[in-house]
């Protein structure tokens, strides 16, 4: 490994030399990670004229990718087969590329390990692949989900351990992701983004990339900002949906309709936001910020005792399901043992394939372990990798035999109708049958 030796007149030139080339569209853009976040950033950077290099260990992806065969619902498959046929979007699993590269973003996973601890490793490997091959001139973009630090205490040391200078010689900041995966209305393009640099040379070139392709660029004062910023607007909506849920707990015992009492509240136009119930939480950000945040807070010996109880209430909403099951089940003499029960979506949110960290794996398996034979339906989803259960059709000969079936996701291209009119009981933990007429008597909300 080259080791550098600091100009302290090299951060004009860098500077410049980075703005007329992403000016220009002549910066190589390197994304690392080509998951959920990784692939849609590739597509939007490549759509505006930069030559983008995906990187990402997985040959499937890499080789889908180059084949112009897409694999994710937020990205357009148009859009990617004109960008691979042009040349303006590679793949590979070769680090060595990045050498080539100019502007370099990391956007690869962040789970909780089994004691729901930070997993940064692929963090740390990405960084290292980089540092092995880092050379005056780079940008360098942490976009990743982490605890506040992590850019400074984690990234920075291993990159001046070439003996470059961050903001003189390479540039480093954290910018956090934003994508809301479904979402038609905000996408990459019109959510703010915010950005913060080691050093105010680093942020003044990450704003200005990021400006080309984003309407509103939200400069903070540093990366440990930026990283709270992202664990806290995350934190905010864990709270809440733990709110709303340990009501729907509530009024589970008062016989109340928790979803009257949400939308009657909703009317109110000040003081109050509007969360809905559900089974848990899910995707890669809810479920895991929280415990980011905390992890990070017991460090300064600071418990964060409200967002640990938002957790645990969230979690607990999937076990409230389970029993919502074995209670309406009994309310038909049928007993869990040996019951089918067909549920219908298993990703963590409506309209999207995603279903990592999905409260329907955790109630699956507890309806399981109960005796209960499985079966999931989602249109979005072909097979649960990993996960010992079959995909069925829901047709009106499966819908009959069912003995229940679970709503977990509210998918718009579902025949609700169809459902309630063929199935036995449905349980709808999602709402999603509000503008059924008939069968009602069927129908078990939570």
């Amino acid at each position: 490994m080259t080791v550098y030796v600091n100009r302290d007149s090299a951060d004009n030139f860098w500077v410049d030399n980075l703005k007329k080339a992403i000016k220009t569209r002549a910066a190589r853009v390197c994304v690392i990670g080509l998951g959920y976040v990784g692939l849609p950033l590739a597509v939007e950077k490549g759509k505006v004229g930069f030559p983008v290099l995906g990187i990402d260990q997985d040959a499937v992806k890499v080789k889908q990718i180059n084949e112009g065969l897409n694999y994710n619902h937020d990205v357009s498959d148009g859009d990617l087969l004109q960008l691979v046929r042009s040349g303006s979007l590679k793949a590979t699993c070769d680090y060595n590329q990045i050498k080539d590269q100019d502007i370099i973003i990391i956007c690869v996973p962040t789970p909780l390990n089994k004691h729901r601890e930070p997993d940064i490793s692929s963090i740390e490997d990405a960084a290292t692949e980089i540092m092995k091959r880092l050379e005056p001139g780079k940008v360098i973009i942490l976009e990743s989900t982490t605890y506040p630090g992590t850019t400074e205490e984690v990234v920075l040391p291993l990159m001046e351990s070439t003996g470059l200078k961050a903001g003189k010689d390479f540039f480093l900041v954290y910018s956090p992701e934003r994508v809301d995966p479904g979402n038609k209305r905000y996408t990459t393009s019109n959510t703010s983004k915010v950005v913060g640099g080691v050093t105010p040379a680093c942020l003044d070139v990450a704003k200005y990339f990021y400006s080309q392709t984003i309407v509103n660029v939200v400069p903070v004062s540093s990366p440990a900002v930026a990283e709270m910023t992202k664990v806290f607007e995350n934190t905010y909506r864990a709270v809440n949906i733990a709110l709303v849920n340990e009501l729907m707990m509530l009024c589970d015992k008062m016989d109340i309709n928790v979803w009257e009492v949400v939308d009657a509240a909703g009317t109110k136009p000040f003081g109050i936001q509007t969360f809905y119930p559900g089974p848990g939480v899910g995707g890669h950000c809810i479920p895991v910020d929280p415990f980011y945040l905390g992890w990070k807070a017991r460090q300064y010996d600071f418990p964060t005792r409200f967002i640990e109880l938002a957790g645990e209430i969230n979690i607990q909403a999937s076990y409230y399901v389970v029993n919502k099951v074995i209670r309406a089940l009994n309310s038909k003499e049928k007993s869990m043992k040996n019951a089918r029960i067909l549920v219908l979506g298993v990703a963590y949110k409506k309209d999207v394939s995603d279903y990592r960290e999905s409260p329907a794996l955790t109630i699956m398996r507890e309806l399981q372990d109960y005796g209960a034979n499985v079966v999931f339906f989602d249109p979005y989803v072909e097979a649960l990798y990993g996960y010992p259960y079959e995909r069925v059709e829901l047709d009106t000969g499966e819908l009959s035999s069912c003995d229940c079936v679970l709503i977990l996701a509210d998918h718009t291209n579902v025949d609700y109708e169809k459902v309630v009119s063929c199935a036995n009981l449905v349980i709808d933990t999602k709402n999603a049958t509000k503008k059924i007429k008939t069968g009602q008597k069927k129908v078990v909300l939570i």
